[in-house]
């Protein structure tokens, strides 16, 4: 690594960028081995700046659901581009964007776009609070919603006021969530929940029917806005939102990382009974009307509907995690899989400072496979039964590494 042009890119970054990199993308917090800087990615794969291939489970942390460069988004957006992107307002497309995400999301009666996933989870928090004259927010303990400071995973920087009006509420568990709603004391406008408990090195946590009816029921008794932040399952789960599969419609919802296939854009959808609050809010940035990766979401999202893209996904994730299972039981090391296959979970029994993960992952990536030791991973549906089987091969290595690491004398 001292000799690579990773290292090196490395080197320069630290003296023009505080800590060389920002955020979760820091490489730091990886095993070692695992590269910085990328130079170029294609279908499932991806090349790192020294020429080495791997096979893909990140997606880029979960915008590429088709594949990297899938031909007929590229076509959509560079089209699109040549008309013009950032110009002095929105292009068609927006609108035809608009009137298919309402087509395909149930409780949608219209829509507004944006750029990141935070943009969304913070837009939609303040039109809660626009349209029921109230402040307090519950969100789940431990959730991630944003790197902003009312609901930034980081208290540096941030302050008491900043979260003056969070209140929180363990994923899952409706006491908690209805003391919660009891703390506010009438001061309730929004319930704001995960598409699933997806915690960073935590077991994944899908919601169960009873929760979600009850934070449905909750919302609609304290006449508050039930938000669903899909800005991580979104489109991977169902195309209709992540909460559609249990039949509980929220008032709004927030959209992100797979709407484009990489291309930056986000959106929040809602009710007609939030639409004259969304008015009344003012929200805006720079790039927010970019053409480019309107065009690339309707692609994006008339491709998943064509192709059965969701079903694709469930069974390669399916044939991932039965493989995963079945190489643990081979090699005597047991593993926990959670959450929905089409966004992976893999954490080691025994493991509570990640060591057997990072050793796993290291060797993985040796093999020519990208996991992850801690965050969720995800399928695109550019992934093959070969790519599974291929993948599955490099974790038979990562399990020997396990192994041989319990066997080596402290």
């Amino acid at each position: 690594m001292s000799n690579s042009l990773d290292h090196a890119l490395r080197t320069r970054a630290l003296r023009v960028v505080p800590g060389g990199m920002w955020g979760h993308m820091h490489a730091k917090d990886l095993p070692e081995g695992y590269p910085q800087f990328f130079a170029r990615a294609q279908g499932s794969r991806l090349w790192d700046v020294d020429g080495n291939a791997y096979l893909d489970f990140m997606c880029s942390w979960g915008p590429i659901i088709l594949g990297h460069h899938h031909p007929e988004v590229d076509a959509a957006a560079f089209a699109q581009y040549q008309q013009g992107d950032a110009m002095n307002g929105p292009a068609e497309t927006m609108v035809e964007l608009a009137e298919l995400m309402v087509e395909l999301v149930p409780h949608a009666d219209w829509v507004q776009f944006e750029k990141n996933g935070t943009d969304a989870t913070t837009t939609a928090a303040t039109i809660a609070r626009a349209g029921t004259g109230r402040r307090k927010i519950l969100v789940a303990r431990g959730a991630y919603h944003g790197a902003v400071p009312w609901c930034s995973p980081s208290l540096v920087g941030v302050t008491a006021e900043d979260r003056a009006h969070i209140l929180t509420y363990d994923y899952n568990d409706i006491d908690s969530l209805n003391a919660a709603v009891a703390l506010a004391e009438g001061d309730l406008a929004g319930i704001l929940v995960s598409a699933f408990r997806h915690d960073y090195g935590k077991d994944q946590e899908l919601p169960t029917l009873a929760f979600a009816r009850a934070a449905r029921a909750a919302a609609d008794a304290a006449d508050a806005a039930l938000i669903v932040d899909d800005v991580r399952a979104g489109f991977r789960l169902s195309l209709g939102g992540s909460w559609d599969r249990l039949g509980v419609r929220p008032d709004l919802s927030a959209w992100s990382k797979a709407i484009a296939n990489g291309f930056p854009l986000s959106a929040v959808t809602g009710n007609d009974r939030f639409r004259a609050a969304t008015q009344s809010i003012f929200t805006t940035g720079s790039f927010w009307c970019g053409a480019m990766s309107m065009a690339a979401a309707v692609a994006t999202l008339n491709i998943l509907r064509r192709d059965n893209a969701v079903d694709h996904m469930e069974r390669m994730g399916t044939a991932l995690r039965e493989g995963l299972d079945r190489l643990s039981a081979d090699h005597g090391i047991a593993i926990r899989q959670t959450g929905p296959v089409q966004m992976p979970m893999v954490l080691f029994e025994d493991d509570a400072d990640y060591r057997k993960g990072f050793a796993f992952c290291a060797a993985a990536l040796r093999a020519g496979v990208y996991f992850h030791p801690q965050h969720n991973m995800f399928l695109s549906a550019a992934h093959t039964a070969e790519d599974i089987a291929r993948a599955l091969e490099a974790a038979d290595v990562g399990f020997r590494a396990v192994r041989a690491r319990a066997a080596t004398p402290a």
